[in-house]
């Protein structure tokens, strides 16, 4: 397996923190455009608040086939099918007239999810576990600017000249992640399946492992404390906090500030500190920081900084804990990789759709922020809680073979 990995080329890790950064654009650029989209289309927030709920409900859906295609047709192939898809619903959304037709768009541009399901498999084709829990880590810290700068130009458009323009710009994006990966991306995949419904027959391997659903689990809820964030953050922020657009942007540049630190942290540490440790400090770090949030809310002080405050250690615990799980995810099955990304894939961003509608939901004028507080506590706790069934795992059969 070794001598395989090295003879394949790995594509430039600029080449995959752009293809995993066209899909975060994609979900972070117009979330400040949420309550103007809302105006625009006379539409109900929580109807406008499924442009975040249902692409991610897409996106989770979608990596169960994009991952399988992969190990069946090659990285490559699939990534740029998937590209030229999210390129054309983007184009659609310009001129989408309800916000029904917008909804749409939304479910074509879930399939840029391909560009973070196949960076990872394509790292584990090339590398060990306990190496690409660095090298992922670097990918997406790498790709966390995007995140970071994105609501804030995104609010700035959204207030200069209208929320369209935020989708020009993930336009502009993805046909230049489409270059880049055509140009550079070789194919990794060097033992492709038989058959494409061969990879849908390995799900049952994967769900049979535990160490899968200690990972994948562990991934769902400390993703879902962030997904959360964005269903019901702007709402929180336009409507209790009195933020603008641009405003919202700027705050929210602390959770990607703390995001990259932890995927930083996780870069240079992971592979001696081990995943199952790594994953757990991350998720003590987000709860810690949720805990926080409540007291200060409960305590009076509605104040920006005692919700964007306390959210930057979110970040900083995702950033170290979910590269971890993703490098765990595609190493319980090295050679069912892609089919791994992809379901691991869709149980995470399955789970923080359903998060995102449950904090949006739940939130109103007479409820404050609490609801979008304790989802977020509750879920990194949960993440808590399934990393240390991952290391009850460790202890009775052995450490992951790397």
């Amino acid at each position: 397996m070794t001598d395989r990995r090295q003879a394949v080329r790995s594509p430039h890790i600029v080449t995959l923190v752009i293809a995993t950064a066209t899909g975060a654009l994609a979900m972070n650029i117009f979330l400040p455009s949420l309550p103007t989209i809302a105006r625009h289309f006379s539409a109900d927030y929580a109807v406008v608040q499924l442009l975040v709920s249902l692409y991610l409900a897409a996106t989770a859906i979608l990596q169960l086939f994009i991952g399988p295609a992969s190990d069946r047709f090659g990285r490559r192939p699939v990534m740029l099918t998937c590209f030229v898809i999210f390129i054309v619903g983007t184009i659609a959304a310009l001129y989408a007239p309800t916000i029904e037709i917008l909804l749409v768009c939304r479910l074509l541009q879930a399939f840029s999810a391909a560009g973070m399901v196949l960076s990872r498999a394509i790292v584990r084709d090339t590398v060990s576990a306990t190496e690409a829990a660095s090298k992922i880590a670097y990918v997406v810290m790498g790709m966390s600017l995007v995140p970071m700068i994105g609501p804030v130009i995104g609010g700035y458009l959204d207030e200069w000249y209208g929320w369209q323009s935020t989708f020009v710009l993930t336009l502009v994006f993805g046909i230049v992640a489409f270059g880049i990966v055509y140009f550079d991306l070789n194919e990794t995949n060097q033992q492709p399946s038989p058959s494409f419904l061969a990879q849908f027959r390995a799900y049952p391997e994967l769900l049979r492992s535990r160490r899968f659903w200690a990972y994948a689990l562990t991934a769902a809820f400390t993703s879902g404390a962030f997904f959360a964030f964005l269903g019901g953050g702007p709402y929180v922020s336009t409507e209790m906090l009195d933020l603008r657009p641009s405003e919202y942007g700027l705050y929210f540049m602390l959770i990607s500030v703390g995001y990259m630190a932890g995927n930083f942290t996780s870069g240079r540490l992971s592979s001696r500190i081990g995943i199952n440790r790594m994953m757990l400090a991350g998720n003590l770090i987000s709860t810690g920081g949720m805990c926080i949030s409540i007291v200060l809310f409960a305590a009076g002080y509605v104040h920006p900084a005692s919700l964007f405050g306390p959210a930057t250690l979110v970040g900083v615990g995702n950033g170290v804990a979910l590269p971890n799980a993703n490098a765990g995810i595609v190493s319980v099955r090295p050679h069912l990789a892609g089919s791994a990304s992809g379901l691991g894939g869709a149980m995470q961003i399955g789970g923080g759709a359903a998060l995102a509608v449950v904090a949006g939901a739940l939130l109103s004028a007479e409820s404050g922020a609490a609801p979008l507080l304790w989802v977020m506590m509750l879920s990194s706790a949960a993440a808590v809680l399934a990393t240390l069934y991952g290391v009850s795992i460790d202890r009775r059969e052995g450490p992951l073979v790397t």
